[in-house]
């Protein structure tokens, strides 16, 4: 363990990392969904950014909207920010801090697989870890509704969340915004990551539900279909007023 700060130096791993976030695509396989929900001008919270890979896909599906990627690790935001520049994201705006249940100061644990390689997709907040050896860094937290209010917005078409178990704390920091703007959502949901933060899988689906939304999940040919029971994944959810959308197409960008 090391003090709440610390400082990262280049490494063939940073490169390595570097690399790969400026020139692949990752989650290619949801575009034919995602064309469908997103308008070209529409606006999106990317919530734990990492690397840019989400953001990247965002940038291009909403050429007229305007991305905020939230990635509130250091190390990932070096990666982050260059990535996002080499590949030509001008509508993507980076924003140091993450996001939770209240405005403060969180510590953010970040994984050391062996000297200079950092695992930064899973750093998470809170104490528990399954490394033995890790580094910390202090880091802002806001809310959703707080970030409306600054950034001025007056539409919210979809946030994606991949925080390592607080994603229930930001929905409760979002609950005026959903309430308005009725976003989709795309929430990875894990019950042991959920349960570093005090949630549980059987909460995060009530406490979303309770907000007029229905749970969807991807099946191998790459169609939603409701889910009637918690479980843990990535959960698309939709506010009950709007029908799923059909993937019938697999047309790639």
């Amino acid at each position: 363990m090391t003090a709440p700060y610390f400082r990262w130096r280049l490494s063939p791993t940073y490169l390595a990392h570097l690399f790969k976030a400026v020139s692949k695509q990752h989650h290619r396989a949801l575009i034919p969904i995602l064309r469908r929900i997103l308008p070209e001008d529409g606006v999106v919270l990317d919530v734990g950014a990492h690397a840019g890979q989400f953001a990247k896909l965002f940038s291009r599906l909403v050429p007229r909207g305007q991305v905020y990627a939230f990635e509130p690790g250091g190390y990932a935001r070096a990666i982050l920010r260059i990535a996002l520049a080499l590949n030509r994201c001008g509508n993507v705006a980076v924003l140091p801090l993450g996001l939770g249940a209240r405005e403060g100061t969180e510590i953010l644990t970040l994984p050391v697989k062996r000297p200079g390689s950092y695992g930064f997709g899973l750093a998470h907040l809170g104490p528990e870890t399954r490394f033995q050896t890790v580094e910390r860094e202090a880091v802002p937290i806001s809310t959703i509704d707080r970030m409306v209010e600054i950034l001025e917005l007056s539409r919210l078409d979809f946030i994606k969340a991949d925080i390592e178990g607080w994603e229930l704390q930001l929905v409760r920091g979002g609950l005026g915004a959903i309430r308005r703007f009725r976003p989709i959502l795309l929430v990875e949901l894990n019950a042991q990551a959920l349960a570093r933060a005090g949630d549980d899988l059987e909460t995060a689906f009530k406490t979303i539900a309770a907000l007029g939304y229905r749970a969807a999940a991807r099946d191998r040919s790459g169609t939603l279909g409701p889910v009637a029971q918690p479980r843990s994944g990535d959960i698309w959810w939709f506010p009950a007023e709007r029908a799923l959308p059909t993937s019938a197409s697999q047309e790639l960008v």
